[in-house]
């Protein structure tokens, strides 16, 4: 069972974007993964990425179809990927988790989970067949054959 809340909660608006003073903390540690390359084509603005994987997150939009204030929307599906391969949303979900720890912000007496059930695209997990355990059995032609005959 859980447990009453004894603070009043002020409720917070959604966030789509990233606000000007998480960026500041956030930057710091994309430089540090991901330094920029001095030759080559310029790379996607960063903030304008994780602005727009943070929006896909929250709306469920298709990668095809973020807005176009995010920039190309594969390259902030390719950032998302990598991003998710090195680990970078766990450097920084600790960082965050434990700046709101020293501000008194984490309740780890109360606890709470959400899910949502969804269609299952192209019918789900497929399963394997099931195996026969017994022998199948095998018809022969010449009963195939004086069937036809009899007939």
């Amino acid at each position: 069972m859980a447990q009453k809340r004894t603070k009043k909660s002020v409720e917070l608006e959604t966030i789509w974007e990233v606000p000007d003073a998480l960026w500041e903390r956030i930057e710091p540690l994309i430089l540090e993964a991901y330094p920029p390359k001095p030759t080559g084509r310029p790379r996607t603005d960063l903030r304008a990425a994780l602005n727009g994987i943070i929006y896909r997150l929250r709306s469920g939009v298709q990668w095809n179809k973020l807005p176009k204030q995010f920039g190309d929307d594969s390259s902030v599906h390719r950032w998302f990927q990598q991003w998710c391969r090195d680990g970078f949303f766990e450097k920084l979900w600790a960082m965050l988790l434990r700046e709101c720890e020293e501000l008194g912000g984490v309740d780890w007496q109360w606890q709470s989970a959400d899910a949502s059930m969804g269609k299952a695209r192209f019918g789900g997990r497929k399963s394997a067949p099931t195996r026969r355990i017994g022998p199948k059995p095998v018809r022969r032609r010449a009963c195939w054959s004086k069937r036809k005959e009899v007939r």
